[in-house]
């Protein structure tokens, strides 16, 4: 379809398929939306004088209807016509930037669902703050959206938020289902600063062993709740006997860091401006002076940059928690990974063999990237790659291979105007994927060959048990059949004389062992048919 298309585009293309996309859904919308007000006056006019018990609202003529052209179940077309419903009545301009193309539908999705318990009368105001805000944005991702939304929400209709979360904490529950490969899947909903106390309890446990550990990180974090509900540490398992992380008899209690940021007058009462939670998002102001009776405070401010820290290339404490603290996610567009789990990078590089030159160490050149994007701003950077220009207030402009520019503003910044105005560095990859792929292939057929015997012989076990059961149920059934029909005088049949013994146990004791199978008779070929 596209033999021959020059990059740009192509990407021109994916543009426009983008917004063409948008505005067929804006379309489809409104036309739920007429469809639905349609239905709802002919139920109020049809079941004027219904008892109740017959009535079919217009909801539920819409659903139907929905759910027949769409061919998609009651449930999902529930939920399209309540979306659409919200956009035509709550949310008119939004669904105008949807309609026009400037905003995508996951990003509406979000808005309709984290603003559903605002009342009615202040939704004009947070529908009108919420389009001029995403008017101002060039490039957005889903954690700086619903950092929006929830800001915007907790500061023209507070009540509505406290009720949310009021809800949430509520539902809270932690459930266990049992799955049949012997496995079971662990549910639970927990309020955000305990869910991160959790993970970062986790991962720290998961880190806390060898370099020669064979499991992955996602089993140790797993090993880790079971090491955890214990009271233990996680256990090592590299058989080593000079092992550095082998278990003590008495483990040590860790402390860890949760990153939190709020303005002074929320931490001391004064503010219920909410606060931003690391790894979770935005929280209301009680939970803010919560996790602050038992915290560390820091004041957060930009530090002054001294000529002798500037041109050093690992930034300091306070300018990396500072960078961190401003930027929030990675700054390259679309990406929401934490600041925090993400490298530092120097916008313009920093010259080593002469570091006064450029490539300063000071917060108007140096922003979070995710190890992946930093990679790529890194080894496909240049004339023909990525370039990029950093703003004073930390803002970064990014222009693609194509020549598209793209402007990514700190997400601190938003939340919080008073942020407005280390580092790894990243090397070719000396590890070839194929090679690795090849290599947990091959030892994990070799583990599976050395298990095969016995799995054969667990399997073979499991089946007699089966069948010697099976045996003894039929033996007690032919003698409670002879104990009905001779009433209690024993068989003098010469064939079955067990039927005159005792019931037999039908529970086979765990010890309980079939005899081996006999030795093959050599010569004993099978037949070939």
């Amino acid at each position: 379809m596209f033999e021959g298309t020059s990059p740009d585009a192509l990407v021109g293309e994916i543009e426009d398929c983008w917004r063409g996309e948008s505005k067929l859904i804006a379309r489809r919308m409104a036309a739920v939306a007429d469809l639905l007000w349609h239905r709802t006056g002919e139920a109020e006019h049809a079941d004027s004088d219904d008892p109740g018990y017959a009535l079919i609202t217009g909801f539920a003529r819409t659903s139907a209807e929905v759910s027949a052209a769409m061919n998609m179940s009651p449930m999902a077309a529930s939920q399209i016509v309540a979306q659409a419903e919200a956009l035509d009545t709550r949310l008119p301009q939004v669904a105008q930037l949807l309609a026009d193309g400037t905003v995508d539908w996951p990003t509406v999705k979000l808005i309709i669902t984290r603003t559903d318990l605002v009342d009615g009368a202040l939704m004009a105001q947070l529908d009108q703050s919420m389009a001029e805000r995403i008017l101002k944005w060039q490039c957005w991702s889903r954690r700086r959206v619903i950092n929006a939304v929830d800001a915007a929400v907790r500061a023209i209709d507070p009540e509505a938020a406290k009720e949310r979360r009021v809800t949430a904490d509520n539902a809270r529950n932690v459930s266990i289902t049992a799955e049949p490969n012997g496995m079971a899947r662990l549910h639970g909903a927990l309020p955000a600063p305990a869910a991160s106390i959790v993970d970062k309890r986790l991962t720290e446990l998961a880190t806390s062993v060898c370099s020669g550990d064979t499991r992955t990180i996602a089993q140790r974090r797993a090993d880790a709740l079971v090491a955890l509900s214990e009271g233990q540490p996680l256990a090592c398992n590299c058989d080593q006997a000079d092992c550095p992380a082998r278990v003590t008899d008495t483990p040590s209690s860790a402390r860890f860091v949760i990153n939190v940021i709020a303005t002074q007058d929320t931490v001391e009462g004064r503010s219920e401006q909410p606060g931003y939670l690391e790894g979770y998002g935005v929280i209301d102001a009680d939970q803010i002076r919560q996790l602050a009776e038992s915290a560390t405070l820091r004041l957060l401010t930009e530090p002054e940059v001294t000529d002798a820290e500037a041109m050093r290339y690992q930034p300091s404490a306070a300018l990396e928690r500072w960078i961190r603290c401003r930027d929030l996610t990675c700054a390259f567009p679309g990406c929401d990974r934490p600041a925090w789990t993400a490298d530092i990078d120097h916008t313009v590089p920093f010259n080593h063999a002469r570091p006064s030159a450029g490539g300063l160490t000071i917060p108007g050149n140096n922003k979070c990237y995710c190890r992946q994007h930093h990679r790529v701003k890194t080894f496909h950077g240049g004339l023909e790659g990525w370039q990029e220009q950093q703003l004073p207030d930390g803002a970064v402009v990014l222009t693609s291979p194509t020549g598209r520019t793209y402007r990514s503003s700190p997400a601190g910044a938003d939340l919080f105007p008073q942020l407005r105005p280390a580092c790894a560095e990243p090397i070719p990859r000396k590890r070839n994927r194929q090679k690795d792929k090849a290599a947990r292939t091959s030892l994990a057929r070799r583990k599976l060959n050395a298990l095969r015997t016995v799995n054969t012989e667990q399997r073979r076990i499991n089946r007699a048990r089966s069948q010697e059961i099976d045996r003894r149920q039929w033996r007690n059934n032919m003698r409670k059949t002879l104990l009905v029909l001779k009433g209690g005088r024993p068989s003098t049949s010469p064939w079955c004389r067990w039927v005159n013994d005792p019931p037999e146990d039908e529970h086979i004791p765990a010890d309980w062992e079939p005899p081996p199978p006999p030795p093959p008779i050599p010569g004993d070929d099978k037949p070939p048919f």
